[in-house]
């Protein structure tokens, strides 16, 4: 005989409680549908919350509710009427087994003939983590709750800052120092690294290459970085070399994804020749420095500038990430 469990949520966002709780659901039952129900209106789309829990749930049948109803039975006296019609609608057949954290799901059984299974502390009035957490707790400080997130929510909150500017602005540099007071990841120019294992002039195909391989290596590193993710560079900044050095500026490396900041290094520090810069020139400083800044402006992304020297640009780079929000 099959057994068949039912139970729902927001999940806004999609917590480590949830997880235990799902997981814990299907352990008991041979089919479990999970019901995540939205508004409007809500702090995270209900289509996006959708996605994450059937990613997160594969065996299970996760099914989505985004109609405007009534949130609690005070609310309508056709609440219970109107919630009995929602799930037949998400679950046909006859349901043995509701599942909750939380007292709701007694109502809840009663209503759609199954057994009630308070699987959660929250019933029992513990106070552990997993039964104290909540969705408005986590979208109030996602950092503070990371390692109780699963990774699809992690990459909704992970903001990354990527670091821009001309040559021997103190990009790398200044990565290091951020990702070490922050306690974070950087990941580095793929650019230096091809030029010194391919001496030579720099063709358009190499270019598009170290576009492209500097956002695999981001893209690889994310998971690893916790809420933030530094990068010594990107493809807008391929884009500006690309221009000074060919006179053009691929619409592919314009439109490879973005950081969501920019910290646009000023030219003010000595140009230092390490073996793979090419513009000692001022003049051409200058001018690479204005194709540089006029990628950014392009792409439309956001962007601070940061100048000075030593720990007056440290201070400035952080007090630049520290009004970057990830909620």
């Amino acid at each position: 005989m099959t057994t068949r469990g039912f139970l729902l949520g927001k999940f806004m966002p999609p917590h480590a409680g949830h997880v235990a709780l799902v997981e814990a659901a299907e352990r008991l039952v041979d089919e479990l549908t999970v019901l995540v129900c939205w508004l409007p209106d809500d702090p995270i789309p209900g289509p996006l919350r959708l996605e994450w829990m059937r990613g997160l749930f594969p065996a299970c049948r996760v099914v989505g509710h985004g109609e405007v109803v009534p949130q609690e039975p005070a609310d309508s006296p056709d609440f219970w009427p109107i919630w009995r019609r929602i799930i037949a609608q998400a679950h046909a057949e006859p349901i043995d087994y509701v599942f909750a954290g939380e007292d709701y799901g007694l109502d809840l059984a009663a209503h759609v003939d199954g057994f009630f299974v308070p699987l959660g502390g929250r019933v029992l009035n513990a106070d552990d983590d997993l039964a104290s957490l909540s969705g408005s707790a986590v979208r109030a400080d996602p950092t503070a709750h990371w390692p109780l997130l699963p990774e699809p929510v992690r990459a909704h909150y992970r903001r990354t800052v990527c670091l821009h500017g001309a040559e021997s602005t103190g990009k790398s540099t200044l990565a290091a120092q951020l990702a070490g007071e922050l306690g974070t990841h950087w990941v580095p120019e793929y650019g230096r690294s091809h030029c010194e294992a391919h001496r030579g002039p720099l063709s358009r195909e190499d270019l598009l290459l170290i576009g492209r391989a500097q956002q695999a290596m981001a893209q690889a590193a994310a998971r690893w970085a916790g809420a933030l993710l530094l990068l010594d560079t990107d493809a807008l900044m391929t884009a500006a070399w690309c221009e000074m050095l060919l006179g053009e500026r691929p619409a592919e490396l314009m439109e490879m994804g973005k950081a969501d900041l920019y910290l646009l290094l000023e030219p003010d520090l000595p140009w230092v020749d390490d073996g793979t810069r090419f513009f000692a020139d001022p003049a051409d400083r200058a001018r690479f420095a204005r194709l540089v800044e006029g990628v950014l402006l392009d792409a439309g992304v956001r962007f601070e500038r940061i100048g000075g020297t030593g720990d007056e640009r440290l201070a400035a780079a952080r007090a630049a990430i520290d009004g970057l929000s990830c909620q």
